[in-house]
């Protein structure tokens, strides 16, 4: 009776370590339009620098991971995909 609790327990704690892993994944978008609901400026891979004069109203949200799960709406390969246009 005993090792079948100690075996339960301790999968449940695995199970608990293991989860907050799985969350941290990036979220992967269907397309521009999914992504623009929740990032409206696209989004960044990190180091990413904006012209001066579109600094304040079109930057992006820079985040590597974020940028790597979308990497294929990024069209004219310049580090931001589904970027805002004028």
């Amino acid at each position: 009776m005993r090792k079948p609790l100690i075996a339960l327990v301790t999968a449940a704690a695995v199970m608990t370590l293991a989860a907050p892993a799985e969350a941290a994944t990036a979220r992967k978008f269907a397309n521009c339009t999914a992504l623009k609901k929740v990032y409206p400026n696209g989004v960044a891979k990190p180091g990413y620098k904006a012209k001066p004069a579109r600094v304040r109203i079109y930057t992006p949200k820079v985040n590597a991971a974020l940028y790597q799960a979308n990497k294929k709406m990024d069209r004219d390969k310049d580090g931001v995909a589904c970027e805002r246009s004028r």
